[in-house]
């Protein structure tokens, strides 16, 4: 019988490197997606039961060929982990049109189309996992986040949307907000007076979301949040 495959979209060292791992231990053959895939090759080495896909999530074409890629050589998708989006900081008078559309389209039209092309076989299927990483950027617009803040917010709107119309084929469509610091070397050395403790470890959010996958269909979560002691909210 052959594994059941998860495809990662945003790999890189973090957050996306820790999910393939996760899903790779579970038992899962793992497509990893990123821009450039000089680590995720690496990274798939690593793993055994993986390969490295060149993907601009910004791009729809790029998108649409790299599923496409992936269904050939690996099989139907089981998992989708959209983890692609990271934060593009400015207020309104500092942010250009650019990177607003950028940014929205990374976060949200990226997503858009990597769930297009993985819903109809789930829903032949019957199952299947589809879990966006948030952040709380969408829920508040900070005055330096106008761009990322409302791609988010977008993001998190299409989600509910996407699990509204899927669960009732059986996907369970699940968001996981971010609420903290993730502990990467730029991060430790950007605050390096915080403990450990302040900080969202790659390997911890990467078990949360995976327990997603293994939630009873009748106590589906929608959105959950991954967020440190330390933090305040």
């Amino acid at each position: 019988m052959s594994k059941p495959v998860c495809a990662v979209v945003g790999v890189g060292p973090g957050n996306g490197t820790a999910l393939a791992r996760r899903f790779s231990r579970a038992g899962y053959a793992v497509a990893l997606l990123a821009r450039s895939t000089g680590f995720s090759e690496e990274l798939a080495a690593e793993l055994g039961d993986a390969r490295a896909y060149g993907c601009d999530a910004s791009r729809p074409d790029s998108v649409e060929q790299a599923f496409s890629r992936i269904v050939q050589e690996m099989g139907e998708i089981d998992a989708l982990v959209y983890n692609a989006g990271s934060g593009t900081w400015g207020s309104v008078e500092e942010i250009d049109a650019e990177t607003f559309e950028m940014s929205w389209r990374v976060n949200t039209l990226g997503s858009l189309v990597a769930v297009q092309k993985v819903a109809p076989a789930m829903k032949r299927k019957g199952s299947g996992n589809i879990i966006f990483i948030g952040a709380t950027a969408s829920r508040r617009g900070g005055a330096k986040t106008a761009a990322f803040a409302s791609a988010k917010a977008a993001q998190r709107s299409l989600a509910e949307s996407m699990a509204r119309h899927l669960w009732p084929e059986g996907i369970h469509v699940a968001l996981v907000i971010i609420d903290g610091f993730v502990d990467l070397p730029k991060t430790r050395e950007q605050m390096p007076d915080k403990e450990d403790s302040f900080f969202v470890r790659p390997e911890d959010l990467a078990e949360t979301t995976f327990g997603l996958t293994r939630q009873p269909r009748s106590a589906w979560s929608f959105e959950i949040e991954a967020r440190p002691f330390g933090e305040a909210w």
